[in-house]
């Protein structure tokens, strides 16, 4: 896993939890930590992606089916 989706998920936790603080304190604040995970846990997703279509195309390279 690249480390940059690793940094993404560990601030989903991280959100996740200040969301719940918040909410659990009665602040409204918890939404902008809702959207916050939301947007990392695109950007963890789309990275761990990325680097599994990587890894497959190298396979893929490796095992000359280049034009697959």
């Amino acid at each position: 896993m690249p480390r940059i989706a690793v940094y993404a998920l560990l601030t989903c936790v991280l959100a996740l939890a200040a969301a719940v603080l918040s909410f659990a304190n009665g602040s409204w604040l918890g939404i902008v930590w809702v959207m916050v995970l939301g947007v990392s846990s695109n950007i963890a997703w789309f990275y761990w992606r990325k680097a599994q279509m990587d890894r497959q195309r190298a396979a893929a390279v490796a095992n000359g089916d280049a034009g697959a």
